[in-house]
């Protein structure tokens, strides 16, 4: 497939696009098949918000078709204005050919892209049977069209603009949906996630951080940052520590519990030397400890703790329950029964210095 240059100038404008790469993907999706190897299977996928062009989750799941046993691929792309296109960019015959070809661009249609049967008469189903045209409308998610797409579908998988993430979740969610997007790890304490996280609607995927490698930038994005490169296919990468995969898919990980000292090995042992010295205190506001790291949880103390944002990456239900957290706008039943004074409605204080947000927690 072409690579259509004048709308990557385009939407170079905006921080929204960065491209997830195959490898991450791949490694993202194998840790499920890992769990389940039937996961996929029978199963309708759609990868909205997608711009197949580009995006490597097309080409992945074209090329897993039938190793995954999928029923279905629907991939759909957003349409970027002409107006909005600096350079002309090279048509294929498909496009021209289309009904819904506007010489004139005076239109604006988004593609959708299918895969469902062997149109090549090759004995398998794979990428070279994808099917494309153009959408009536332009490709919003939250158009009537796509959203007739996300109903047909079972499982909805993307890495959705950072700016429309609570939209794009909700989207999700009120359908009833499976789903593994990509979002910065700052969604976590989102009002419209963390409540979903919390009652364990939805979790954290296989990794965070560092687990994505990194993200494929268009043409004119600077490149910043000692890990940002250009790779052997003159892709260039974006490196970053601050993203996550959200699911509700289920994985092996999540299930595995935490192997953790108790409270009075950790004051004596670990690595943390703030651990080693200021221990465990209490928070001003909250009857609750302080544990700024989620390996110094102490596996003997029955009381709650408030522990970074990052310990959902290793979460396991069945080893704790989330109560809440100390974010101010956090206000339901169980946080405000351990809020030590209403009127400090902020983050944990200790000995009145504010701490970061802290995700409260209890042992089961």
């Amino acid at each position: 497939m072409p690579k259509i240059e004048g709308m990557i100038n385009a939407k170079s404008n905006k921080n929204d696009e960065f491209y997830t790469q195959y490898e991450d993907i791949q490694k993202e999706v194998n840790a499920y098949l890992e769990y389940n190897p039937d996961v996929f299977k029978g199963k309708t996928i759609l990868l909205p918000c997608d711009d197949p062009e580009w995006s490597n989750f097309t080409k992945f799941f074209a090329q897993n078709f039938e190793r995954f046993g999928l029923k279905k691929l629907i991939s759909t792309s957003y349409a970027y204005e002409s107006k909005k296109i600096s350079e002309p960019y090279q048509l294929t015959f498909f496009e021209t050919e289309s009904p819904k070809y506007d010489e004139n661009k005076t239109k604006s249609h988004g593609k959708i892209f299918i895969l469902d049967k062997d149109i090549n008469n090759s004995g398998k189903i794979d990428i070279e049977d994808l099917q494309w045209d153009y959408l009536d409308g332009d490709g919003d998610f939250k158009s009537e069209e796509v959203k007739k797409l996300r109903d047909e579908a079972d499982i909805i998988i993307t890495n959705p603009p950072f700016s429309l993430f609570r939209e794009f979740l909700k989207w999700i969610m009120e359908a009833k949906k499976q789903f593994l997007i990509i979002g910065n790890i700052n969604c976590i304490t989102y009002k419209e996630v963390f409540p979903l996280i919390k009652e364990n609607d939805i979790w954290l995927g296989n990794g965070m951080g560092r687990w994505i490698s990194g993200f494929i930038v268009p043409e004119g994005y600077e490149l910043y940052g000692s890990e940002a490169r250009i790779d052997e296919n003159g892709n260039r990468i974006v490196a970053t520590n601050n993203c996550l995969w959200l699911t509700n898919l289920e994985h092996g990980r999540r299930h595995q519990p935490l192997q953790l000292m108790t409270m009075e090995d950790n004051i004596k042992y670990s690595k943390h030397k703030q651990i080693r010295e200021e221990k465990y205190p209490k928070y001003d506001n909250y009857d609750a400890i302080d544990v700024p790291y989620t390996d110094a949880i102490p596996s003997d103390y029955e009381g709650i703790m408030g522990v970074p944002i990052t310990f959902l990456d290793k979460y396991n239900p069945e080893q704790f329950e989330i109560l809440g957290h100390t974010y101010s706008g956090d206000t339901n039943e169980a946080v405000e029964k351990i809020r030590l004074d209403p009127q400090k409605r902020n983050r944990g204080l200790v000995n009145g210095k504010q701490k970061y947000d802290r995700i409260l927690i209890i042992k089961k």
